[in-house]
């Protein structure tokens, strides 16, 4: 079954949508100035190569987690819709600039290359708010919100698109750049010609969130807050251990090592999502 275009998102993709949606009007006007710093609406979760430690790109900013605390890098309040790591020190994101940061209402694809201390604008300011972001096989790929579209750019400034279909997130295979899953209001979808089209994988359970590691293993998400693994998209899915709390993102770094947001924290699992513990002391 083929995955079209249809003009109705679904429950599975608003459930997505809504919370992020929500998290938008109330950036606009809002100021933090003053305030504590808030890890609320996790948007995003990256594993920085260099060192290990774990960035989640939230509504309030860019978060560093590490011995039990959240710290918001530089101090900037700023809105991270869509958040991904690189490569060692290298961050890419989009969302909305902070208060008092003057420019367009979206901020395009940004990146970083100092582990989130600065940041500068690639491309599509103004044009593009990626509510998922990934970066594989020399190229970045980024679901935008403000046209529904699935974008891929090999030098984060020219984009082309690569499908239109209604999805809430996706990955992108790390041994075949022609190979996607995505999430649909009508379950899991996996893609051979590189996005353009998709077919339903009847396996696997419908997602809100899905991951693909380095390794090979996969991880998703229900909208209740179930994760499921496996080792090919079209393969069983195992049920592993429920969220403590409404989900927000996902990622996967090997076949043990999972982490997800639920809540306004970020879960982490050592042992492939049979378990997961709180990563920020609460």
């Amino acid at each position: 079954m083929t995955v079209g275009i249809t003009l109705a998102v679904g429950l599975v993709v608003a459930a997505l949508i809504i919370p992020r949606l929500a998290a938008d009007t109330l950036h606009d006007g809002q100021s933090d100035t003053g305030a504590a710093p808030k890890m609320e609406h996790i948007h995003g979760i990256g594993i920085n190569p260099g060192d290990g430690v774990v960035y989640a790109g939230t509504h309030h900013g860019l978060f560093r987690i590490a011995d039990g605390q959240a710290s918001r890098v530089a101090d900037r309040v700023q809105d991270y819709m869509g958040f991904t790591v690189a490569g060692p020190g290298q961050f890419l994101a989009s969302g909305h600039p902070g208060p008092g940061q003057g420019g367009p209402s979206s901020v395009g694809l940004i990146e970083s290359t100092d582990v989130g201390q600065t940041w500068k604008t690639l491309s599509l300011s103004g044009q593009a708010d990626f509510h998922a972001l990934e970066y594989r096989h020399d190229r970045v790929y980024g679901l935008n919100s403000m046209t529904g579209q699935l974008l891929a750019s090999t030098d984060k400034k020219s984009w082309e698109e690569v499908s239109s279909a209604p999805i809430a997130d996706f990955s992108v295979s790390p041994a075949d750049a022609d190979v996607l899953v995505a999430t649909t209001e009508q379950g899991l979808a996996r893609s051979t010609d590189g996005g353009a089209t998709f077919e339903l994988v009847g396996s696997a359970p419908v997602m809100i969130f899905v991951s693909w590691a380095d390794d090979g293993t996969l991880a998703g998400v229900t909208p209740d807050g179930v994760v499921y693994t496996a080792q090919d998209p079209t393969d069983e899915w195992t049920e592993q251990a429920r969220l403590d709390g409404q989900p927000e993102a996902l990622t996967i770094a090997s076949g043990t090592q999972i982490y997800a947001a639920a809540d306004g924290n970020v879960l982490a699992s050592t042992d492939g999502g049979a378990t997961f513990s709180p990563m920020v002391d609460q």
